[in-house]
């Protein structure tokens, strides 16, 4: 099959661990491994999150008081190079000798009239209690959202993907046998200007939702977002909790959740599945085969 694979950033960086480059690469290398089983069975193509690198770049950024920070779209293709650097050395070292590979700094186009842009809710960087909270968003300006109780977050506008700019350059990879690395951490977000060039603008793509557009673009079979946790849930967070082991895409859209976490998972998951024959997959990084084989995570698909 051919598979469309979204690496929730939290999974390369996992909450409460410090944000240094081997705590990165360390994870990294064990996502390679997990994506390297999958590899030998099925063609793979890799989508990456940058939340939490996106975030301490953008932090890293207002430590210089004469420079101005760069905007966002530069600070993504900061996070995107980096992270996209590290899975696709780690992946040629568990993959097979002479596997070919490619990482993609991608542009993906989003309207500059979506409504996103004045309501931010895509969580990004570092979590802080409320004094720190409140200080950064005195400090900068930036949004804060709490996440968990005690647990808050920068959030920043998430338009909803409409175009993927290199579309037909990541096709040519993919039917060439490339395992391609792109989409990375939601693609860098653009606009057309009124003489159709394109520009950057302050905003990050949610990652599952520009992988899905990846996913459906490329006719995939199977869609699997990766992170840390083990399946989607219901009632998160409260005694009542439960996973949902399979669904198809109208029962899971009937449920609400998280719209800076899970939500735009499920929306993704549903969108692509709704296609009769494709499979959305959610679930834990090294759990990704048992997804794909309905023996872990939740699993999407019609009936």
């Amino acid at each position: 099959m051919r598979v469309v694979v979204a690496l929730g950033g939290n999974a390369l960086l996992k909450r409460g661990e410090p944000m240094t480059a081997e705590v990165q690469r360390a994870n990294v290398r064990k996502a390679a491994a997990a994506l390297a089983d999958l590899a030998a069975h099925h063609d793979i193509v890799v989508a990456h999150g940058s939340g939490p690198q996106v975030g301490l770049l953008a932090l890293q950024a207002t430590a210089l008081k004469d420079v101005a920070p760069y905007p966002l779209d530069v600070i993504s293709a900061e996070s995107i190079g980096m992270i996209g650097y590290l899975v696709e050395q780690e992946l040629a070292n568990a993959l097979p000798q002479g596997t070919r590979l490619a990482t993609l700094l991608t542009h993906i186009e989003v309207d500059p009239d979506d409504p996103a842009f004045g309501r931010p809710e895509k969580p990004i960087g570092q979590i802080y209690d409320w004094p720190e909270a409140e200080s950064a968003r005195v400090a900068h300006g930036w949004a804060m959202t709490e996440e968990a109780p005690g647990r808050w977050r920068r959030v920043v506008p998430s338009p909803l993907p409409k175009r993927i700019v290199q579309m037909e350059v990541i096709r040519l990879l993919v039917d060439a046998g490339v395992v391609t690395i792109c989409v990375g951490g939601g693609g860098i977000p653009v606009v057309r200007d009124i003489s159709g060039g394109i520009q950057g603008v302050e905003a990050v793509i949610d990652k599952d939702r520009a992988a899905g557009l990846l996913a459906a673009d490329l006719a995939a079979d199977a869609f699997l977002m990766l992170t840390d946790v083990d399946a989607v849930y219901l009632d998160w967070g409260t005694p009542h909790q439960r996973p949902v082991r399979a669904a198809q895409p109208a029962e899971l859209a009937a449920f609400v959740f998280p719209p800076g976490s899970m939500g735009p998972k499920v929306e993704a998951a549903c969108q692509f599945a709704g296609t009769p024959g494709r499979i959305a997959g959610i679930g834990r990084l090294e759990d990704a085969r048992a997804i794909l084989e309905g023996k872990a995570g939740t699993i999407v698909k019609s009936a």
